[in-house]
């Protein structure tokens, strides 16, 4: 190590030396001294690839751990250490034997495994270990997570495919993590990062567009933040005014879900007023009296508070949100906070360090990781494990008014799911606040939901792409798993039925199509790929429907149609899933969209429907 690297260590490492020295016992400041002594032994011949010493990494990891967290001497020294027996001779006996079980074990969660074969691959079997710490303790994630902070502050040296495998795996993976975990600054920083090098022309071009409007606004924000200052200051109030930008990414977000440019994107950035309460009674006191005192001089936006000091987000979140009109006739997005609830939004599931709070705050999340774990031969692990992961959470409310947290853009659905696996099942329609909606409405903050059920409801097929949280994702793969299903594809031009006349033609990949033996279609095939032709016996099943439309033409009367709706759903017992009708100088044509089991019940219908009074031609059409 040449001596301006060494002067650079000894300067980084010493500045965090004199910060744990405040916080810790002479005792512990011994240990994390000996694991950096440690660190720096085992690394001594190791170099980034920016050409600095290795060391400059478990040094910047153990600040962010310190620093940032506000985490004990253990996660600390684990924090230095947590590279050592990946990448050198040292095991995780001798951690064990020098600085104990505790450090052992978060040294060796943070370990990759090496393996000759993975289960999926490298990266999903690391985050399986990962996410399996949280069943016993919290901090071995997060000092994964300042692996990763860092890593990622220092991608730039990296080559861009390795920069791509990286950020993806934080998008996919780490900063979904930091939010779940109420780690709101590593989160951000986390997907700006990634953002950064996924699409660096992207994000450059955001980052100009968003420096220049800052500077063109900065003059009337300043004096609207004074004017906010100066009204409290006369009503008694002492707070700090805070102006935050909000980065690029999560700017980018907005725009793609909006769908408008940089210029017509809303809620770039946001005011913080912060006070300092003496309990946590006294905060929603200060937070509604702040409220009041500013909504008497500002014009505030009809529907624009969320309260969630009250109803605080998934992740712990708290804070009183509101916006004002502004002098420039701007609406201005005001968050109001104590210091207990900014520090908070900070650290996370960290700030509260008790034993108990930690535990509480995390028992959804782990229940979740049990079950994935459990039902992992039914559903994708990854798949399950972020579905319980996500940007935004809403509340809304059972009739009774108990609180349900779902995600952004979470349906009826997932409601029912959420409060009653079997509610979901047999979920027929739903209430929204008193009115009649579908169960895959999406769902806003404040809804008052009811599920309305029946015993012979069943889900749809197209339900899973209508749900978010793991808990119906799953509920939903393991009643279709159970489900019977067709062991071949249908032709989509003649769509055979059971009890048609049918032959089977194979792929290359061993697939089989089914069509009727006088489809076109395998009467070409039959002649130029006979050696395909497969027997097949495509027999009745009465848990499956297949759908087929009709077409009728009539001489109009009085009740035709419902003569005819009454032949299929009553005389026929089937449902009847889209009915269109026309008539043309008293000649009516009708189409009828239901689902059968076989041929046989097709014909049923159709000769039932032929001799409806007035009825003068009934025939199958195809769907397309």
């Amino acid at each position: 190590m040449n001596d301006d690297y060494t002067a650079h260590v000894n300067e980084i490492v010493s500045q965090l030396f004199h910060f744990l020295e405040q916080r810790v016992s002479a005792e512990d400041m011994c240990r994390i001294r000996d694991a950096y002594a440690l660190a720096a032994d085992a690394h001594k011949d190791q170099k980034r690839k920016t050409g600095e010493p290795y060391i400059i990494h478990p040094i910047a990891v153990a600040r962010i751990v310190a620093e940032e967290l506000e985490l004990g001497p253990n996660p600390v020294i684990a924090a230095f250490l947590h590279d050592v027996v990946e990448d050198t001779s040292y095991t995780i006996d001798d951690i064990r034997k020098r600085f104990g079980e505790d450090v052992a074990f978060l040294v060796g969660v943070v370990t990759k495994q090496k393996k000759e074969t993975y289960e999926r691959s490298k990266q999903v079997d690391n985050f399986r270990q990962i996410l399996a710490s949280v069943q016993f303790d919290v901090r071995a994630i997060l000092i994964k997570l300042a692996d990763r902070l860092h890593n990622m502050r220092t991608l730039d040296s990296m080559s861009s495919e390795k920069q791509m495998k990286i950020a993806g795996e934080t998008d996919y993976f780490y900063a979904p993590l930091a939010n779940r975990l109420g780690l709101y600054h590593v989160k951000s920083e986390l997907e700006d990062l990634s953002f950064q090098y996924r699409c660096p022309r992207e994000y450059e071009h955001l980052r100009m567009l968003m420096k220049t409007e800052q500077e063109s606004e900065k003059a009337y924000i300043d004096e609207f933040m004074e004017k906010i200052r100066l009204l409290l200051r006369e009503n008694g109030v002492n707070v700090r005014i805070e102006l935050r930008y909000r980065k690029a990414c999560s700017i980018w977000r907005k725009m793609q879900s909006k769908r408008c440019d940089f210029n017509h994107a809303s809620g770039k950035h946001y005011i913080r007023i912060i006070y300092n309460a003496a309990d946590q009674h006294e905060e929603k006191k200060t937070s509604l009296h702040i409220y009041a005192i500013l909504t008497d001089h500002f014009k505030e936006r009809p529907g624009s508070v969320a309260n969630f000091i009250n109803a605080p987000k998934e992740n712990g979140y708290q804070s009183f949100h509101v916006k004002l009109l502004s002098i420039q006739g701007e609406w201005e997005e005001i968050h109001i906070a104590s210091e207990r609830m900014v520090r908070n939004s900070r650290l996370g599931c960290a700030a509260e360090r008790t034993e108990d709070n930690v535990k509480a705050w995390l028992e959804k999340f782990k229940s979740i990781l049990q079950d994935v774990a459990y039902h992992n031969q039914e559903m994708d692990y990854m798949d399950g494990v972020t579905a319980s992961f996500y940007n935004d959470d809403i509340m809304v409310f059972t009739p009774k008014g108990k609180g349900i947290i779902l995600p952004k853009d979470a349906t009826a659905l997932d409601f029912a799911f959420e409060t009653d696996s079997e509610a979901g099942l047999h979920a027929l329609y739903a209430r929204v606040n008193g009115r009649l909606s579908s169960v895959k409405k999406v769902l806003q903050r404040g809804d008052c939901v009811e599920i309305v059920t029946s015993d012979e409801a069943a889900p749809d097929l197209d339900w899973a792409s209508h749900v978010l949280t793991y808990k119906a994702k799953r509920s939903l793969h393991s009643y279709f798993a159970n489900q019977p299903h067709l062991q071949h594809a249908r032709c989509a031009c003649c769509h055979p039925l059971p009890g048609d006349e049918v032959i089977g033609f194979k792929d290359n990949d061993g697939h089989i199509t089914l069509h009727k033996r006088n489809c076109p279609t395998a009467i070409r095939l039959a002649s130029e790929y006979g050696d395909s032709i497969v027997d097949v016996n495509f027999e009745e099943n009465a848990q499956l429907l297949y759908p087929v439309r009709v077409r009728i033409r009539s001489v109009d009367r009085n009740h035709l149609l419902s003569d005819i709706v009454s032949c299929v759903t009553e005389q026929q017992n089937l449902s009847i899933s889209r009915l269109m009708t026309e008539t043309v100088d008293r000649i009516v044509e009708t189409t009828v969209d239901f689902a059968v089991h076989s041929a046989n019940e097709l014909q049923k219908a159709i000769d039932m429907i032929a001799g409806i009074q007035n009825v003068d031609e009934v025939s199958r059409i195809d769907i397309e």
